[in-house]
């Protein structure tokens, strides 16, 4: 969930090396994630892992910084739901990584800043700003380059390819709307409300949901290799370390900690699952993921 609020200032070094760190910590995570569902575990096993971890770490700097645990009744309403929003976030991204390349399942997912403007207006009658308009074919473009909507890369044609990534699209783009709709309900219903505080308690309910639907399942579903163990330890740890590095580094540099620089993070993964992974995607796959992730980009320097 979102970071610490901190004046935007002009980047120094620092902080853009300390933001760039972060968009490779949680691209590699999403390439562990992957490595793991090769070899055994399952998605909610995952989500449980990684998401109750996050929880106690953020819950220890919550602790060790003394942050007020008084929550109102708005708050208290509007947690439960941006909990679940971002649990099912959760389930559907990791089950479009399981399904698609890293990198194109990452791709998919950031358009949530289409969902948030579509969920800002329906939810609260908020007009979208013009530049999320002028963005939107632009992103819409490219993710159709980047999926190879019409089978050209893949010399599979527009059904062949479908039949293999309509799953995953499908799973990403759940993604990305109901994690739009979670940040759309956090601005107005939970923003005055301390980030690491906010995000503890999201964490936590996402991981007994987790929890709750993997007892459902009969339990875990660990690695069947050591190759799994490994995928499991390591999106653990580096998404729990990408939070910790927000919530410690980013507000004493004075940096916005959701600043657009971290949306290079398919890039990342692109780069990862090619090396680790194997995967790769056609020239024109790459281009289309460029123009969105700069996109994206730019959407986020504009509001600074």
């Amino acid at each position: 969930m979102s970071t610490p609020r901190a004046a935007s200032t002009a980047l120094t070094g620092t902080a853009f090396a300390t933001l760039l760190l972060i968009a490779l910590m949680m691209g590699a995570n999403h390439v562990a994630a992957r490595l793991a569902f090769n070899h055994g575990v399952d998605v909610v096993t995952a989500v449980t892992f990684r998401s109750g971890v996050t929880a106690a770490v953020v819950t220890l700097l919550v602790l060790a910084y003394r942050v007020p645990l008084r929550l109102s009744a708005r708050h208290r309403r509007a947690l439960p739901a941006i909990g679940l929003l971002v649990a099912v976030q959760s389930l559907c991204l990791y089950s479009a990584v399981a399904r698609l390349p890293v990198a194109l399942a990452l791709l998919a997912f950031n358009t949530y800043p289409l969902w948030t403007a579509l969920w800002a207006r329906l939810v609260y009658q908020h007009r979208p700003e013009p530049r999320v308009l002028r963005a939107m074919p632009v992103m819409l473009l490219g993710l159709a380059l980047a999926l190879d909507v019409l089978g050209a890369a893949s010399g599979l044609g527009a059904a062949g390819q479908w039949a293999q990534i309509g799953v995953g699209v499908g799973f990403a783009l759940a993604a990305a709307a109901t994690f739009g709709l979670a940040l759309v309900f956090t601005q107005h219903e939970a923003a005055d409300l301390d980030g690491r505080l906010r995000t503890a308690t999201t964490m936590a309910l996402v991981g007994l949901m987790a929890a709750a639907a993997m007892a459902l399942q009969g339990g875990p579903h660990l690695p069947t290799a050591p190759a799994g163990w490994w995928g499991l330890a390591a999106l653990t740890f580096l998404y729990g370390t990408a939070f910790t590095i927000m919530f410690t580094v980013l507000p004493r540099l004075g940096v916005v900690g959701n600043s657009a620089i971290m949306n290079v993070e398919p890039i990342f993964a692109l780069v990862l699952a090619w090396a680790i992974l194997g995967q790769s995607i056609a020239p024109m796959q790459v281009g289309g993921g460029l123009l969105v992730v700069a996109t994206v980009v730019w959407l986020g320097l504009a509001r600074r």
